[in-house]
This record gives C-alpha cells, structure tokens and sequence, in this order.
C-alpha cells in the first residue's frame, strides 16, 4: 500500500533522513516512533509532497509520489494530518472540516457524506460546527485536524504526533478514533512519542533515530523489547 525504498531527505548540508526503506501493507496501522528530530516528521513531509527527497522512491498502491505536487497526491488517496494542527483559528470548525474535501470539489456528495461519519466519530464537533477553529480545546483541536484530514478521503492516512500535548484522558479518546478510523478501513501510518498508548492500537512499529530505521516488529515484540521499555516508555 505505502512503500519507502531508500529514501533520503536533506536540510541543506543536514541529512534528515538516511536510506530509510519501510513499508505499510493495505489495512495496517503501523507505528512510527522516535524522539524529537528523529525524522519522523520529515518521512511524512516527503510522502505528501511538501519536502522534495534526495534519493530513493516513495510509492502508495504502487504509484510513484516523489515529485507529485501535494494535491494531486492527496487525489491518489494519501492524505496528511500534521503535527500541530496547522487549523486556520480564525474561521469556523465547518469551513475547516470543508477544506480537506477542496481536492473532491467537483464531486460533492461523497464529501457530504464523510462529514457526517466526522460528526458520528466526534459528536462534539457537530455542535461546535459554527465556532472558530481557535476557541476549541487542544483536544477538539485535534479532532478537527483528523476530520479534516478524514475529508480528504484517504484510502492511506499520515497522523503526525496526534496526542502532543493532549490530556490523558483526551490521548485514550484520540487514539480509541484512529484505531476505528483504520478498523473502518483506511490504512494507518502513525507517529507517536507516546510508545506505549500508540503500541496498544498498532499492528507494527518502526524505531526511527537520527534519519534511520533502527529496529521494526510486531507490537508484542516492540512492547516486550527492553530498549523499547527503557527509552520510550520508561519501565
């Protein structure tokens, strides 16, 4: 479904990521974890069009993304919810949520129909449709990210970080959504700090340190695994 072949990125003379090759098969949710400035921002970055890669190939449903301007890659069926948001706070929850069907203008009625599934999935913001994005809670921030994002009609979804800064409480209720979101058939890439909520819902992980893939398997194997514990879930 989504495939990385040696992919590598650069900030100038940096070298964020380094030859990574990983891959997602159709229906995972797969999970990528990583400190800060590991690369995992970046990988997503590259994948949807926003950081043109150094070398290697970026495939979904065995079409070449590399290259491809955002949109049209969003049109493909991968759709990206970035870390922190990135709502416009000044217009209204709605006008947000439309945005991510801007691509599937010309079709209008299955859009329609995906704002109703956002509004089943997070009721809240059915009542909340006619408030500014920025007045939200963090949390109800975050749901609008993901709904808009779910606009986009993605048979591939990038979550970068969705439980940043988020309650523990809203954490559960954010990740029990994505794990339906995928359980309803979109095929999930997610990158988490928060190892041991995220490795609860995932089918597999990835570790990612300084732009390389530094270890992969299963959940039970990653929640079993030492390293694992000690560095990222701290037992």
């Amino acid at each position: 479904m989504l495939r990385f072949e040696n992919v590598s990125l650069k900030y100038g003379s940096f070298r964020a990521l380094d030859c990574i090759t990983m891959h997602v098969n159709p229906g995972e949710l797969v999970v990528m974890l990583g400190a800060n400035g590991a690369g995992k921002s970046s990988l997503f970055l590259a994948a949807s069009g926003l950081r043109k890669i150094a070398g290697g190939s970026i495939k979904a449903e065995g079409q070449e993304l590399a290259g491809r301007p955002p949109a049209r890659i969003v049109q493909m069926g991968l759709v990206h919810c970035p870390e922190g948001r990135k709502l416009f706070p000044e217009m209204s929850v709605l006008k947000n949520l439309t945005l991510g069907a801007y691509v599937h203008r010309s079709d209008p009625g299955p859009s329609e129909a995906m704002l109703e599934r956002v509004f089943g999935m997070f009721p809240i913001l059915r009542t909340k449709q006619a408030d500014a994005a920025g007045s939200l809670s963090g949390g109800q921030q975050q749901m609008v990210a993901i709904g808009r994002a779910l606009m986009g009609r993605p048979r591939v979804l990038l979550l970068d970080e969705p439980s940043l800064g988020l309650a523990p409480l809203v954490v559960k209720q954010v990740l029990e959504a994505i794990k339906a979101i995928n359980e309803a058939g979109t095929t999930v890439l997610l990158a988490e700090q928060n190892a041991y909520a995220a490795l609860q819902i995932a089918h597999r992980a990835y570790v990612i340190e300084s732009g390389r893939i530094v270890m992969e398997g299963d959940r039970e194997a990653l929640l079993g695994d030492a390293r694992i514990r000690k560095a990222y879930i701290g037992a």
